[in-house]
């Protein structure tokens, strides 16, 4: 075949090589489609300490899925900040640009920094002993709560108590 496209190609240099090379094969669907799921964007952030968790963790998973998009620590920063528009959290946010025009350098440098300082400012501030106060009291118990709702709440207070012990599990669930 080869020899037969160089002799036609000396006796007429002007058509074309006839290619020899087969075409791509075509992509299969599985291939074809390497587009992403749509991610939900974290929700704004008001800066209630009781929702301080849920939002930092819908940040990390956010940006733990689409990394590439981030091209450094600040930009990750800058992103979550765009969703602190009211509450504490606006006011918090608004420090933090003031610290920066007063000294010319951003005052968060990492994502772990970002993270530690939210920590400190919107996470309860004793999770562990707000819920051993709450189990403790005797006004704690199912009252008008669905079985449900009751449960939900109980484990997570027993959760962040750090109640482990089977016998005092039992006493508290009233």
């Amino acid at each position: 075949m080869q020899l037969q496209q160089l002799t036609q190609l000396v006796a007429n240099p002007s058509l074309p090589a006839i290619p020899n090379t087969p075409p791509p094969p075509a992509p299969s669907p599985l291939m074809a489609r390497q587009t992403r799921p749509k991610l939900s964007a974290p929700l704004d952030f008001s800066g209630e300490r009781h929702n301080g968790r849920v939002f930092l963790n819908s940040c990390s998973l956010y940006i733990c899925l689409v990394l590439e998009q981030f091209y450094d620590e600040q930009e990750k920063i800058l992103w979550a900040l765009t969703f602190f528009k009211n509450g504490r959290a606006a006011k918090w946010s608004e420090n933090v640009f003031h610290q920066e025009a007063d000294t010319g350098i951003f005052p968060i440098p990492t994502w772990g920094d970002f993270e530690q300082q939210f920590r400190l400012y919107f996470f309860p501030v004793n999770a562990e002993a707000d819920a051993i106060n709450t189990l403790e009291e005797t006004s704690y118990h199912q009252g008008g709560w669905t079985v449900d709702d009751y449960l939900d709440s109980f484990q997570t207070l027993v959760s962040d108590a750090g109640y482990t012990d089977p016998q005092t599990l039992v006493v508290k669930f009233r």
